[in-house]
């Protein structure tokens, strides 16, 4: 598949490697053209002067920035995104790391509100950047929870998991999303008070087929 991640931090990196392993044409940008370029060099993708160069041919874009900075790409962007399918891999965390702030509805909800035309899945929020590479515990591979309203866009979302080593449980429509983030929020909270090392996941175990 084609896509296109913003950002090019801990997890638009991590991202973009394990896609470009599993064979996926990446394309990278940030809000340094010069961070995705080396960011692009190191992993093997290729790097874009701007998010609209980086989306223009894309089947897939892949948010991975700091959740305060989804509402200014998504103005950015606007119709460029229209027709897309938008994974949105970010979390609310909010300036001091203590809560979300979101209040009533998900980020992803919110997003999806301000770029009505594209097709937004919630997807890899609750994964940490270090698990990208490596997405199995033991012979057990970790969960990627996947929820969006558009059934086509979360099967591409879900297929793009798959390819990376993921077991993918679909969560429902993009109301789903609230609870993926504060999965996430509790997941991130528990790393950061406890001194863990930032390689925990989510694994929901029992009989998960149905009867």
């Amino acid at each position: 598949m084609r896509i296109a991640i913003i950002g090019s931090g801990n997890v638009g990196s991590a991202l973009a490697a394990a896609a470009t392993k599993a064979g996926h044409d990446i394309t990278l940008s940030a809000s340094e053209a010069e961070s995705a370029r080396e960011t692009a060099d190191k992993v093997g993708a290729k790097a874009a002067d701007s998010n609209a160069d980086a989306v223009r041919d894309a089947e897939i874009v892949v948010l991975a920035v700091p959740g305060l900075a989804v509402s200014g790409i998504a103005d950015e962007l606007g119709g460029a995104l229209d027709g897309k399918v938008v994974v949105d891999s970010t979390n609310p965390i909010n300036e001091t790391f203590d809560d979300l702030f979101t209040t009533g509805r998900s980020s992803a909800e919110e997003l999806q509100a301000k770029v009505p035309n594209a097709k937004v899945v919630k997807a890899f929020n609750t994964i940490f950047a270090g698990r990208h590479g490596n997405p199995f515990e033991g012979e057990q591979p970790l969960d990627a929870f996947v929820a969006g309203d558009d059934p086509d866009a979360k099967a591409k979302a879900g297929e793009l998991a798959k390819s990376l080593g993921y077991r993918v449980i679909d969560a429902g429509g993009l109301r789903m999303a609230r609870s993926l983030e504060e999965m996430a929020f509790l997941n991130i909270s528990l790393n950061a008070t406890k001194g863990w090392i930032w390689q925990s996941g989510w694994k929901l175990v029992g009989p998960t087929e149905a009867q």
